[in-house]
């Protein structure tokens, strides 16, 4: 490895990051040898029973068993919602710094700004566009009829005004009901209401935030907890993290320099979500449900979600009592039939490769290895039928030591150059919505030190342009693909109307984000 020659007041900022020397050069060594790309071996599907396919009575059956369950267990729901809402407005945003006063003709070239322009009386946050225009002695209707749309916009979108550009979307109104709003915030609260209870009605929900935001979090949470507490017979357990400074990776150039600020100073750019694992690490939970803060529907849509959601539970809570029962009697002295059945349960039902020649081993190795394989933090996560969608999807790998396992891979993980493996890629059947449930403790009841579980090959290296400078940057092994490599992995088909993300604004006006 090339060492990297700093000064000491280099090493002062390294260290005042929470970061060491030897992970900063690690970080350059990635930059100068690149992350391996992910070997697809498969697609996960169905038919080759990577993807698990319920049954409605199995549904009902997996539900019935964490409803009986859940209130004897601490049960967590934990929302990533750092990211500002800048991108939902990027058209808008395009538009205002293109057309200044009144805009004709404008539909061709901004057919997205048309439609939100055309249905702006029906998105959640109308009402409140159109008094912080009255505050300022200006109509919004008056604004509308003249075309001089781009002042609307800035009052949507300016920090000095809504600020919606600015804010978390987690904070943004995106759901109406009658004259009442809801922000996704809220909706993951009511959600949570109907599946992360436990003991004494407590409904416990982490957000991770940006530090620029957490007050408003605090704020909000001040301003609706007596309401939700109160309509939906819940206590309110909500808690906050920012991601770790240590968790920064350092910036390059093209010729993987670092790159300084004015004043000389070493330049760190946040790790992506897979930095998150660092948060999801102190989540004390026996029951951990993931979910991106856009992916909320309005009440009349929660039904599937929230019944899938206990199925998914139900399952990992039986595959965890087998496999806590089987830990249970490696840890005494099984007998062949035993770690026969062991090695059965493992290979069949939790996709654990063991090695070829296993049934050729002694009782000890046999022993010492499914202790090795089963020992790990447990997750089942939900897979919707392909729909063009960007993002990662489910699929067999084989990692460096050759071993195979299911694996959530992103696209830009794989060789797309490579014609096998980019044939593997086209061939998937399902995508990734982030609807995981987690389990984090071993089967004596300790928490895993999930960071042990990491796959530290599946970083992200990318790049963007300032002024006339490339900045390379690396991400962290994302929260559910490399930061969970390790983990048990089991994935369910679960319908497609439990995925409905808001990307942008327009996403507000599809059928299922509006009153029904």
């Amino acid at each position: 490895m090339t060492k990297t020659q700093f000064t000491d007041s280099d090493l002062k900022q390294i260290a005042e990051w929470g970061l060491s020397l030897d992970q900063v050069e690690q970080q350059i060594e990635n930059f100068r040898q690149g992350f391996p790309r992910t070997k697809l071996l498969e697609a996960a599907t169905v038919e080759n029973g990577g993807i698990v396919r319920m049954e409605d009575k199995q549904i009902s059956r997996y539900a019935d068993i964490y409803k009986k369950q859940c209130t004897a267990k601490k049960v967590l729901k934990f929302v990533p919602a750092s990211g500002a809402a800048t991108r939902m407005f990027k058209d808008l945003y395009t538009f205002s710094s293109t057309y200044f006063g009144v805009a004709q003709n404008f539909e061709y070239e901004f057919p997205t700004v048309a439609e939100f322009l055309k249905n702006i009386r029906t998105f959640a946050f109308f009402n409140d566009l159109h008094k912080c225009m009255e505050n300022s002695s200006l109509e919004l209707e008056e604004y509308m009829q003249r075309g001089d749309y781009s002042t609307i916009i800035n009052y949507l979108l300016k920090e000095q005004y809504m600020g919606y550009g600015v804010l978390p979307k987690a904070l943004l109104k995106f759901h109406r009901y009658g004259e009442l709003s809801r922000t996704p915030m809220e909706e993951h609260i009511v959600e949570g209401a109907h599946y992360a209870r436990s003991a004494n009605d407590v409904v416990s929900i982490h957000f991770t935030v940006s530090p620029e935001h957490k007050a408003l979090f605090r704020k909000k949470v001040a301003e609706v907890r007596k309401y939700y507490e109160s309509a939906l017979n819940i206590k309110l357990n909500i808690t906050f993290s920012e991601q770790k400074h240590y968790t920064d990776t350092i910036a390059v150039d093209e010729y993987n320099v670092p790159i300084r600020d004015e004043e000389g100073r070493l330049t760190f750019r946040p790790g992506g979500h897979g930095a998150l694992i660092e948060n999801l690490n102190e989540c004390r939970a026996d029951i951990i449900f993931v979910k991106n803060i856009d992916n909320v529907v309005p009440d009349w849509m929660k039904h599937t979600t929230i019944i899938y959601k206990q199925a998914l539970a139900g399952l990992l809570l039986e595959l965890q009592a087998k496999n806590f029962e089987c830990l249970r009697t490696l840890a005494g002295k099984p007998g062949k039939q035993e770690l026969k059945r062991i090695a059965t349960f493992a290979t069949s039902q939790l996709h654990i490769q063991l090695p070829a020649d296993f049934a050729k081993r002694s009782a000890k190795e046999q022993t010492a290895i499914l202790k090795e394989r089963l020992n790990r933090p447990m997750r089942v996560c939900g897979m919707v039928k392909n729909q063009g969608e960007p993002g990662g999807g489910p699929f067999f790998t084989e990692n460096s030591h050759g071993i195979r396992s299911l694996q959530i891979v992103e696209t830009a993980q794989i060789n797309r150059k490579e014609p096998e493996q980019n044939a593997i890629l086209e061939s998937a059947t399902h995508f990734n919505p982030v609807d995981l449930v987690c389990a984090t403790r071993d089967w004596r009841g300790h928490y895993f030190d999930l960071r042990k579980f990491v796959d530290p090959n599946t970083g992200f290296i990318s790049k963007k342009s300032k002024g006339a400078t490339v900045v390379k940057s690396q991400e962290l092994p994302g929260l559910w693909n490399g930061a969970m490599a390790e983990w048990i992995t089991l994935f369910v088909e679960v319908p497609l109307a439990t995925f409905n993300p808001v990307k942008t604004v327009n996403d507000l006006l599809r059928k299922e984000h509006l009153e029904n």
